[in-house]
This record gives structure tokens, C-alpha cells and sequence, in this order.
């Protein structure tokens, strides 16, 4: 699961669509931020993402990063476990070296 925090204070939340031809799946960041655009909100603060992986921090695939970072490089990712603990981290900490809508100008 994973939600997104928009710029006015808005949650959309988010979750894998799994498919059997697994390239068609989405990622639950993904689908929040999608959901988020749809509704009109372009700018974010924090996105969080969880999983029941026990034993170490969940993060977000490479296409999720470069999704986030076509809405900014600076906003928090927090990356949970099922226990309540968590790790902060930014986009940019997270896709050093990106490639982002800045590059097409």
C-alpha cells in the first residue's frame, strides 16, 4: 500500500493491481500518485509505502522513483515496516543522478 500527501493536505491512497502478465501490474505508488493526478493535485509533500516485509525497509521500485520525480525531487519518502518503524528519505536521495522534466527544457 502506499499514499500520497498532495501540497493542500489531500490523501490518496494507493495499492498493486497485480496482473497475470506481470509487466501490466502497477505499483501501489503508482497508483496513488495516478489517482492523484486524475483528481487535479500535481504537487506533493510526502508519499508513504508499506509492506509485510519484516526484516527491512520497503522502496520503491525504479519506475515508481522516476514517476515521483517528474513531481519534484525534494519531497519525503517514507519507507515502513509492519512494526511502525520507518526511514525518511527524499527523491533525490532515492534517484541520484535522475533524469526529470528540468532535462527536456
Amino acid at each position: 500500500r502506499s499514499s500520497d500527501l498532495s501540497s493542500d493536505g489531500t490523501i490518496y491512497s494507493g495499492c498493486n493491481v497485480e496482473n497475470a502478465c506481470y509487466t501490466l501490474g502497477i505499483c501501489a505508488e503508482r497508483t496513488a500518485i495516478q489517482k492523484a493526478i486524475s483528481d487535479g493535485s500535481r504537487s506533493f509533500r510526502a508519499i508513504a509505502i508499506a509492506s509485510d516485509l519484516k526484516t527491512e525497509f520497503i522502496a520503491p521500485c525504479g519506475a515508481c522513483r522516476q514517476v515521483m520525480i517528474e513531481f519534484g525531487a525534494d519531497w519525503e519518502v517514507y519507507l515502513t515496516k509492519p512494526n511502525g518503524t520507518y526511514i525518511v528519505r527524499t527523491i533525490r536521495e532515492l534517484l541520484p543522478l535522475f533524469f526529470g522534466p528540468e532535462n527536456l527544457q
